[in-house]
């Protein structure tokens, strides 16, 4: 699956921890046929079924998702099977409808027939799906982390799993929670920055700073130009009262991607740096 799709920043504006959490998906929360690219759609190992219907309904995922539709649902009247269903639950995501798609996969998940390790993805499919609307609904959360331990129970050695748990759990409120899901990500591969940061988020807002700073510089070690984690060590920096610090952090952070939402969120911090107190 997409690691950007299931990393985020979690983001304290620069008012000193007095303003309230702004949680950013990398997915849009109402996902676009131009946005497919960051779906999780096929081609991917493994597939939950095989034969030609199923490749061509998966086929026009991409360039035609609402035909993608209608091809799934006359495909299943006619007894597509699980072929069928695993279609129109990723092409109503790929549609704009990632909630009625979730539910699809979350049944498919559970019915089918297919190895562990397909089911686990289907499973996964769906939590993605309801992380995409998770920042404004908090069931849909509590939902992805249950889709997510669902996956893993089936295939408990997925790294990604456990990040995708943790980034439901920080939606949710449950850091400590989201700390050992991310350590156990850790442990299964150790050099993941995207999973350095998510902890070093995840540690900030439990108060434990000098751990948040920890993991942090160990993802800068990784990647010293990783947009993510230099916008979070620039918020631990002005936490800390380093502003000079946290400012050159965020611009990096803006100029190493700067159509990004990570690039939007280090402008604001920059803007209210500047502002002053008066501001935050």
């Amino acid at each position: 699956m997409p690691r950007r799709l299931i990393a985020f920043c979690a983001s304290l504006v620069v008012a000193g921890g007095l303003a309230g959490a702004v949680w950013w998906l990398t997915a849009a929360p109402a996902p676009s046929a131009e946005a497919l690219t960051e779906l999780p759609v096929p081609p991917f190992p493994p597939r939950i079924t095989e034969g030609s219907a199923y490749e061509t309904c998966l086929a026009t995922l991409a360039d035609d998702p609402t035909g993608a539709v209608a091809l799934a649902e006359t495909w299943q009247a006619d007894g597509g099977g699980e072929g069928a269903m695993h279609c129109r639950g990723l092409a109503l995501i790929a549609s704009g409808k990632p909630a009625i798609g979730a539910d699809v996969l979350e049944q498919l998940a559970r019915q089918s027939s297919a190895p562990a390790m397909a089911r686990a993805s289907v499973f996964s499919q769906a939590a993605q799906a309801r992380l995409m609307v998770a920042q404004e609904d908090r069931l849909a959360a509590d939902q992805a982390a249950g889709d997510a331990s669902q996956a893993i129970s089936l295939s408990p050695a997925d790294t990604e799993l456990f990040i995708m748990r943790a980034t439901a759990e920080g939606m949710l409120g449950r850091f400590a929670d989201a700390v050992d899901d991310v350590g156990q990500a850790l442990r299964l591969d150790a050099a993941r920055p995207d999973a350095l940061v998510l902890r070093a988020v995840m540690r900030r807002r439990l108060n434990q700073l000098d751990l948040a700073q920890a993991d942090v510089s160990q993802a800068l070690a990784l990647d010293p130009n990783d947009p993510d984690a230099l916008l979070e060590r620039g918020i631990l920096r002005q936490r800390m009262g380093d502003a000079a610090g946290a400012r050159a952090d965020w611009e990096h952070a803006r100029g190493e991607d700067p159509n990004s939402t990570t690039a939007d969120l280090a402008q604001q911090n920059v803007s209210l740096l500047e502002a002053g107190p008066q501001r935050r």
